[in-house]
Protein backbone atom coordinates (compact mmCIF):
# COMPACT_ATOMS: atom_id res chain seq x y z
CA UNK A 1 0.00 0.00 0.00
CA UNK A 2 1.47 3.36 -0.98
CA UNK A 3 1.49 6.39 1.34
CA UNK A 4 -1.36 8.17 -0.49
CA UNK A 5 -3.72 5.20 -0.09
CA UNK A 6 -2.74 4.87 3.57
CA UNK A 7 -3.52 8.52 4.24
CA UNK A 8 -6.91 8.23 2.49
CA UNK A 9 -7.76 5.12 4.50
CA UNK A 10 -6.80 6.78 7.79
CA UNK A 11 -8.89 9.87 6.93
CA UNK A 12 -11.86 7.65 6.07
CA UNK A 13 -11.59 5.80 9.39
CA UNK A 14 -11.30 9.10 11.28
CA UNK A 15 -14.35 10.63 9.53
CA UNK A 16 -16.42 7.49 10.08
CA UNK A 17 -15.50 7.39 13.77
CA UNK A 18 -16.23 11.10 14.20
CA UNK A 19 -19.65 10.83 12.53
CA UNK A 20 -20.48 7.72 14.55
CA UNK A 21 -19.56 9.52 17.79
CA UNK A 22 -21.77 12.47 16.86
CA UNK A 23 -24.65 10.11 16.05
CA UNK A 24 -24.21 8.38 19.41
CA UNK A 25 -24.25 11.71 21.26
CA UNK A 26 -27.34 12.85 19.34
CA UNK A 27 -29.04 9.54 20.04
CA UNK A 28 -28.31 9.75 23.76
CA UNK A 29 -29.42 13.37 23.91
CA UNK A 30 -32.66 12.60 22.08
CA UNK A 31 -33.36 9.66 24.37
CA UNK A 32 -32.62 11.77 27.43
CA UNK A 33 -34.92 14.57 26.27
CA UNK A 34 -37.72 12.13 25.48
CA UNK A 35 -37.33 10.55 28.90
CA UNK A 36 -38.00 13.91 30.56
CA UNK A 37 -41.45 14.27 29.01
CA UNK A 38 -44.14 13.05 31.37
CA UNK A 39 -47.79 12.27 30.63
CA UNK A 40 -50.08 14.21 32.96
CA UNK A 41 -53.09 12.18 31.78
CA UNK A 42 -53.01 8.37 31.79
CA UNK A 43 -55.87 7.89 29.32
CA UNK A 44 -57.85 5.75 31.79
CA UNK A 45 -59.07 7.90 34.67
CA UNK A 46 -58.56 11.22 36.49
CA UNK A 47 -55.73 10.00 38.68
CA UNK A 48 -53.43 12.89 39.56
CA UNK A 49 -56.11 15.54 38.95
CA UNK A 50 -58.25 17.57 41.39
CA UNK A 51 -61.73 18.92 40.57
CA UNK A 52 -63.03 22.31 41.73
CA UNK A 53 -66.43 23.45 40.46
CA UNK A 54 -68.07 26.70 41.56
CA UNK A 55 -70.60 26.16 44.34
CA UNK A 56 -69.25 22.72 45.19
CA UNK A 57 -66.51 21.58 47.56
CA UNK A 58 -63.04 20.67 46.38
CA UNK A 59 -63.00 17.20 44.86
CA UNK A 60 -66.74 17.08 44.04
CA UNK A 61 -66.97 16.21 40.33
CA UNK A 62 -70.47 17.65 40.03
CA UNK A 63 -72.65 15.75 37.55
CA UNK A 64 -69.60 13.90 36.23
CA UNK A 65 -68.43 17.05 34.42
CA UNK A 66 -64.86 15.80 33.98
CA UNK A 67 -64.56 12.23 32.74
CA UNK A 68 -62.54 9.89 30.56
CA UNK A 69 -64.23 8.61 27.38
CA UNK A 70 -62.45 6.34 24.90
CA UNK A 71 -59.04 7.43 26.19
CA UNK A 72 -59.86 11.15 26.00
CA UNK A 73 -60.20 13.58 28.91
CA UNK A 74 -63.61 15.08 28.37
CA UNK A 75 -65.60 18.01 29.72
CA UNK A 76 -69.24 16.95 29.32
CA UNK A 77 -72.62 18.37 30.35
CA UNK A 78 -75.03 15.60 29.40
CA UNK A 79 -76.18 15.33 33.05
CA UNK A 80 -76.87 19.09 33.35
CA UNK A 81 -80.32 20.65 33.01
CA UNK A 82 -78.76 24.12 33.03
CA UNK A 83 -75.16 25.32 33.35
CA UNK A 84 -76.10 27.88 36.01
CA UNK A 85 -72.61 29.44 36.02
CA UNK A 86 -71.02 26.26 37.40
CA UNK A 87 -67.57 27.20 36.11
CA UNK A 88 -65.15 24.38 36.79
CA UNK A 89 -61.44 23.60 36.72
CA UNK A 90 -59.54 20.34 36.74
CA UNK A 91 -56.15 20.89 38.40
CA UNK A 92 -53.07 18.75 38.03
CA UNK A 93 -51.93 17.68 41.50
CA UNK A 94 -48.65 19.65 41.72
CA UNK A 95 -47.33 23.08 40.68
CA UNK A 96 -44.67 23.73 38.05
CA UNK A 97 -42.35 26.64 37.35
CA UNK A 98 -40.46 26.25 34.04
CA UNK A 99 -41.72 23.81 31.46
CA UNK A 100 -43.17 23.01 28.07
CA UNK A 101 -46.77 21.84 28.14
CA UNK A 102 -48.43 20.33 25.09
CA UNK A 103 -51.84 18.87 24.38
CA UNK A 104 -54.47 18.50 21.69
CA UNK A 105 -58.07 19.61 22.02
CA UNK A 106 -61.30 19.72 20.07
CA UNK A 107 -64.76 21.11 20.74
CA UNK A 108 -67.77 18.78 20.70
CA UNK A 109 -71.50 19.08 20.06
CA UNK A 110 -73.43 22.09 21.31
CA UNK A 111 -73.07 24.39 24.30
CA UNK A 112 -75.13 23.40 27.34
CA UNK A 113 -78.30 25.37 28.11
CA UNK A 114 -77.59 28.37 30.32
CA UNK A 115 -74.03 28.92 29.12
CA UNK A 116 -72.92 32.51 28.48
CA UNK A 117 -72.83 33.65 24.85
CA UNK A 118 -69.10 34.43 25.08
CA UNK A 119 -68.45 30.89 26.34
CA UNK A 120 -69.63 29.14 23.17
CA UNK A 121 -66.72 27.06 21.80
CA UNK A 122 -64.59 28.55 24.58
CA UNK A 123 -62.36 26.81 27.12
CA UNK A 124 -58.85 27.25 28.47
CA UNK A 125 -55.66 26.05 30.07
CA UNK A 126 -54.87 27.89 33.29
CA UNK A 127 -51.17 28.25 34.14
CA UNK A 128 -49.31 29.75 37.12
CA UNK A 129 -52.59 29.26 38.96
CA UNK A 130 -53.33 29.55 42.65
CA UNK A 131 -53.66 26.19 44.45
CA UNK A 132 -57.12 24.60 44.12
CA UNK A 133 -57.56 24.35 47.89
CA UNK A 134 -57.20 28.14 48.21
CA UNK A 135 -60.20 28.87 45.96
CA UNK A 136 -63.42 30.09 47.52
CA UNK A 137 -66.53 27.91 47.35
CA UNK A 138 -68.22 30.29 44.87
CA UNK A 139 -65.12 31.56 43.07
CA UNK A 140 -65.55 31.57 39.28
CA UNK A 141 -61.91 31.33 38.19
CA UNK A 142 -58.57 30.78 39.91
CA UNK A 143 -56.11 33.67 39.99
CA UNK A 144 -53.98 32.57 37.04
CA UNK A 145 -52.98 33.21 33.45
CA UNK A 146 -55.28 31.58 30.91
CA UNK A 147 -54.27 30.14 27.55
CA UNK A 148 -57.70 30.70 26.05
CA UNK A 149 -58.93 28.04 23.62
CA UNK A 150 -61.53 29.17 21.08
CA UNK A 151 -63.24 27.62 18.09
CA UNK A 152 -64.67 29.38 15.07
CA UNK A 153 -68.44 29.89 15.13
CA UNK A 154 -69.31 31.67 11.90
CA UNK A 155 -67.43 30.98 8.68
CA UNK A 156 -65.33 33.93 7.61
CA UNK A 157 -65.33 35.53 11.07
CA UNK A 158 -61.89 35.41 12.68
CA UNK A 159 -61.71 33.80 16.12
CA UNK A 160 -58.08 32.93 16.93
CA UNK A 161 -57.12 30.42 19.59
CA UNK A 162 -54.33 30.23 22.21
CA UNK A 163 -55.08 33.81 23.25
CA UNK A 164 -54.15 35.07 26.71
CA UNK A 165 -56.69 36.07 29.37
CA UNK A 166 -55.84 37.27 32.86
CA UNK A 167 -58.26 36.39 35.68
CA UNK A 168 -56.81 38.21 38.69
CA UNK A 169 -53.54 38.93 36.89
CA UNK A 170 -51.71 41.30 34.56
CA UNK A 171 -48.92 40.62 32.03
CA UNK A 172 -46.20 42.63 30.30
CA UNK A 173 -45.87 42.91 26.51
CA UNK A 174 -43.26 45.05 24.77
CA UNK A 175 -42.25 46.51 28.17
CA UNK A 176 -45.81 47.69 28.82
CA UNK A 177 -48.05 46.46 31.65
CA UNK A 178 -51.19 45.07 30.02
CA UNK A 179 -54.39 45.35 32.07
CA UNK A 180 -56.78 44.38 29.28
CA UNK A 181 -58.42 41.07 30.19
CA UNK A 182 -57.82 39.20 26.90
CA UNK A 183 -55.31 39.62 24.07
CA UNK A 184 -55.74 37.73 20.81
CA UNK A 185 -53.01 35.59 19.30
CA UNK A 186 -52.05 35.52 15.62
CA UNK A 187 -53.41 32.00 15.10
CA UNK A 188 -55.81 30.84 12.43
CA UNK A 189 -59.47 30.15 13.17
CA UNK A 190 -60.40 26.48 13.63
CA UNK A 191 -63.93 25.31 12.92
CA UNK A 192 -65.83 22.10 13.59
CA UNK A 193 -64.47 19.26 15.70
CA UNK A 194 -60.94 19.11 14.29
CA UNK A 195 -58.05 18.45 16.68
CA UNK A 196 -55.81 21.45 17.39
CA UNK A 197 -52.31 21.06 18.90
CA UNK A 198 -51.32 23.69 21.49
CA UNK A 199 -47.99 24.07 23.27
CA UNK A 200 -47.06 26.54 26.00
CA UNK A 201 -43.48 27.45 26.92
CA UNK A 202 -43.21 28.81 30.46
CA UNK A 203 -39.96 30.04 32.03
CA UNK A 204 -40.88 31.25 35.52
CA UNK A 205 -41.93 34.92 35.18
CA UNK A 206 -39.47 35.76 32.39
CA UNK A 207 -41.27 34.49 29.27
CA UNK A 208 -44.45 32.68 28.30
CA UNK A 209 -45.05 31.75 24.65
CA UNK A 210 -48.04 30.07 22.98
CA UNK A 211 -47.80 27.79 19.94
CA UNK A 212 -50.56 26.40 17.70
CA UNK A 213 -49.79 23.47 15.43
CA UNK A 214 -46.08 24.19 15.86
CA UNK A 215 -46.22 27.94 15.13
CA UNK A 216 -45.59 30.64 17.75
CA UNK A 217 -48.68 32.87 17.97
CA UNK A 218 -48.18 34.93 21.15
CA UNK A 219 -45.52 35.83 23.70
CA UNK A 220 -45.46 37.88 26.92
CA UNK A 221 -43.68 38.15 30.28
CA UNK A 222 -43.89 39.09 33.98
CA UNK A 223 -47.29 37.60 34.90
CA UNK A 224 -48.35 39.19 38.17
CA UNK A 225 -51.28 39.37 40.56
CA UNK A 226 -53.75 42.20 39.93
CA UNK A 227 -56.95 43.30 38.21
CA UNK A 228 -60.44 41.79 38.04
CA UNK A 229 -61.23 38.45 39.69
CA UNK A 230 -58.32 39.03 42.06
CA UNK A 231 -59.04 37.27 45.34
CA UNK A 232 -55.47 37.78 46.57
CA UNK A 233 -55.53 41.56 47.12
CA UNK A 234 -52.76 41.46 49.70
CA UNK A 235 -50.40 40.10 47.03
CA UNK A 236 -51.15 42.74 44.38
CA UNK A 237 -48.20 43.17 41.99
CA UNK A 238 -46.43 39.97 43.05
CA UNK A 239 -44.75 38.24 40.12
CA UNK A 240 -45.88 34.67 39.44
CA UNK A 241 -42.92 32.32 39.08
CA UNK A 242 -44.82 29.05 39.46
CA UNK A 243 -48.29 27.64 39.91
CA UNK A 244 -50.78 24.95 39.08
CA UNK A 245 -52.05 23.89 35.66
CA UNK A 246 -55.79 23.35 35.15
CA UNK A 247 -58.27 22.70 32.35
CA UNK A 248 -61.48 24.70 32.19
CA UNK A 249 -65.17 23.88 32.18
CA UNK A 250 -67.00 26.92 30.79
CA UNK A 251 -70.23 25.37 29.35
CA UNK A 252 -69.11 24.04 25.95
CA UNK A 253 -68.17 20.33 25.69
CA UNK A 254 -64.51 19.76 24.86
CA UNK A 255 -62.04 16.91 24.99
CA UNK A 256 -58.28 16.71 25.41
CA UNK A 257 -55.60 14.15 24.60
CA UNK A 258 -51.81 13.75 24.67
CA UNK A 259 -51.36 16.01 27.71
CA UNK A 260 -47.60 16.01 28.27
CA UNK A 261 -45.08 18.14 30.14
CA UNK A 262 -41.31 18.62 29.97
CA UNK A 263 -39.75 20.39 32.95
CA UNK A 264 -36.94 22.83 32.09
CA UNK A 265 -33.94 23.99 34.07
CA UNK A 266 -33.80 27.72 33.22
CA UNK A 267 -30.48 29.52 32.83
CA UNK A 268 -29.58 31.56 35.91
Amino acid sequence: MNSTKAIIMLLSIFLFSSCKAQEDVHSKTSTKNKAHWISLFNGKDLEGWIVKIKGHPLGDNYKNTFRVVNGMLQVNYDEYDDFNNAFGHLFYKKPFSSYRLKLEYRFLEKQVKGGQGWAERNSGIMIHSQAPETMGLNQDFPVSVEVQLLGGIKKGVSRPTANVCTPGTHIVMHDTLIKKHCINSSSETYYGNQWVAVEVLVIKDSIISHYVNGKEVLSYAKPQIGGDYNTLKSQEGQLLTEGYISLQSESHPIEFKKIELLEIEPDN
